[in-house]
């Protein structure tokens, strides 16, 4: 059931560990209906502009009071959604589409309530190791020990087909699955050899380990970025320009892949309108959150969704004048 998509192969995370922060959320009046936010892990970027969406939603959409929730990321907050344990949740593409459709990580689990309020960034995928430990390709993660994301995240089911459309399943490494800021700790402290973040650019997990360590970050070869683009259409190249962290001043070619902002279709369609509405109309409080938001636009979202949008939403940006595809209409 549910519950077993909620939690990761080796049993962790599941609705309940959910841990609300309140990142900036005033306490709610009497009369406001409170808003949870499933994001990520607070090494990422998942969290904050989760935050920064609930300070959206707590200034600009009268009678709702949001929190962001830390979880384990995108597997974990679709289930959430389905559950109605969350009302608004982050995830990547891949995840949402395979949530929807009831494939991948989601196979006899279909989600269909599963829509789109908009698509928030694209990931890029970096694959990090120390520059002491000699790694520079994904051939030379054969035998090392890999962080391959955290359980029920989107970073995990990222790492699995990118590996496996080059030929390397885990017997051939010793995964382990760490959140972004434990993979960041294990990195520096010698106890993992490579890890795999997919995650919005700059992330501070892996700023701050570029401040007190040497990175290298691997290069796919265009062969390597083809295979896995062949193996799931929602990734696309894109370029991790050089100089976005410390030590790494040449451009890298990625992997990138769409975040998006899920909801239930059992939202209130004026709901789902109010929090498009407010999210696109005020984005700038939004990018003073994270530069990640830059990307936050009504022509992304048309463009990157992989599911159908929510009425609400559809009304806004019919609204506004934008065509919206059929492919994304219920």
């Amino acid at each position: 059931m549910l519950d077993a998509i909620l939690r990761g192969p080796k049993g962790l995370i599941g609705a309940a560990a959910l841990v609300a922060l309140g990142l900036g959320a005033a306490a709610p009046a009497a009369a406001q209906t409170q808003l949870s936010i499933a994001t990520g892990g607070t090494g990422g970027v998942y969290y904050p502009l989760g935050g920064g969406l609930a300070e959206v939603i707590n200034k600009h959409v009268e009678g709702y009071s949001a929190t962001a929730e830390v979880t384990g990321a995108s597997v974990e907050n679709m289930g959430l959604i389905a559950l109605g344990d969350a009302d608004l949740a982050i995830g990547l593409a891949d995840t949402v589409s395979q949530a929807y459709a009831g494939t991948g990580r989601f196979e006899g689990q279909q989600l269909p309530m599963v829509r789109g309020l908009a698509s928030l960034y694209a990931n890029m995928i970096h694959i990090v190791a120390l520059k002491s430990s000699g790694i520079t390709t994904l051939e030379d993660l054969r035998g090392k020990r890999v962080s391959i994301g955290a359980p029920g995240s989107g970073t995990e089911v990222n790492t699995a087909a990118i590996l496996e459309a080059n030929g390397i399943s885990y017997d051939d490494i010793e995964e382990q699955r760490l959140n972004f800021n434990e993979t960041a700790d294990a990195l520096s402290n010698g106890d993992i050899d490579a890890g795999f973040w997919s995650v919005g650019a700059p992330t501070s997990s892996i700023l701050n380990l570029a401040t007190t360590q040497e990175i290298v970050i691997i290069a796919l070869t265009p062969e390597q970025l083809a295979a896995a683009s062949e193996a799931d259409p929602t990734f696309a190249v894109s370029t991790l320009a050089g100089g976005t962290y410390t030590g790494v001043d040449a451009d890298i070619d990625v992997l990138g892949i769409p975040n998006v902002l899920a909801v239930s279709s059992e939202m209130s369609d004026d709901l789902a309108y109010a929090i498009t509405k407010a999210m696109f109309d005020n984005i700038a409080e939004l990018q003073a959150v994270h530069p990640a938001a830059n990307q936050t636009t009504v022509e992304f979202t048309l463009k990157a969704t992989p599911v159908p949008l929510h009425p609400g939403a559809i009304r806004y940006f019919e609204e506004i004048g934008a065509t919206v595809p059929d492919r994304l209409r219920p």
